[in-house]
């Protein structure tokens, strides 16, 4: 019975800690009126020195189009594995997309960055449509783009 108790309790210690280590982030990223049809947008997290850490999200389902998210397809690789399961339809003008994933808490406050690039076909590109620190204080904050994205939010659950 003690060695079932034991064990018992390393495990939830175990469960504990690795439940601290992440976070669910719900990520609302609200379009602008445009003509044209639905952008492309990737998500993602850039280090202190800009280096490319992972995807959180790309809009767009044609992987052709890809390429016209630069800062993205140029930092990520365009990998399959990058955004596998991380991929929706394009969001068109005026609609917002609203999205959750579970964030390394490593990620934030630790000077990494979310950046959104844009596209839409036959119209602009635009890298680094939204940058913005990965901070605690920035949770539940409006960011104002600077191409398609009307404005970006990120909140902890």
């Amino acid at each position: 019975m003690k060695h079932i108790l034991l064990v018992l309790s390393i495990l939830s210690g175990l469960a504990l800690s690795m439940s601290a280590q992440a976070r669910d982030v719900t990520f609302i990223t609200q379009l602008a009126r445009y003509s044209g049809s639905g952008a492309y947008f990737a998500i993602y997290i850039l280090d202190k020195n800009g280096k490319y850490q992972q995807t959180i999200w790309v809009a767009g389902k044609k992987s052709k189009y890809y390429s016209d998210l630069r800062g993205w397809s140029r930092a990520s690789g365009k990998k399959p594995a990058e955004y596998d399961g991380k991929t929706g339809a394009s969001v068109t003008s005026g609609r917002s997309l609203t999205i959750t994933q579970n964030i390394p808490d490593n990620l934030i406050d630790s000077g990494y960055q979310i950046v959104i690039d844009t596209a839409v076909e036959d119209a602009r590109r635009n890298k680094a449509d939204v940058s913005t620190p990965f901070t605690t204080a920035g949770s539940g904050k409006a960011v104002v783009g600077s191409g398609y994205v009307m404005s970006f939010t990120y909140d902890f659950k």
